[in-house]
């Protein structure tokens, strides 16, 4: 994703400056600005590429990556621990 940053000028004149829209192409971000602003004047536009966050951490690889063992899911440890209880 990119972040455009606009400087424009609103239909009635006035200047309003560093709008920010997250999107994937120019066209796009542009379109959504004139949603915002119909009938604006772009003075100026800047792009800058956004890094994307990164997934959220699998405690359960953390511990397989720890201990160097594969650990067991705690989805499958469920059904055997209620087989353990039952008997």
């Amino acid at each position: 994703m990119v972040r455009y940053r606009f400087n424009i000028r609103t239909r009635s004149g006035q200047r309003v400056d560093n709008i920010q829209i997250l999107a994937a192409a120019e066209s796009d971000a542009e379109r959504r600005l004139r949603q915002m602003y119909h009938q604006c004047e772009i003075i100026e536009c800047q792009a800058r590429a956004v890094q994307s966050q990164a997934d959220p951490l699998d405690l359960e690889g953390v511990i397989e990556i720890i201990s160097n063992e594969p650990v067991m899911p705690s989805s499958l440890l469920d059904p055997l621990r209620n087989e353990a209880r039952a008997h």
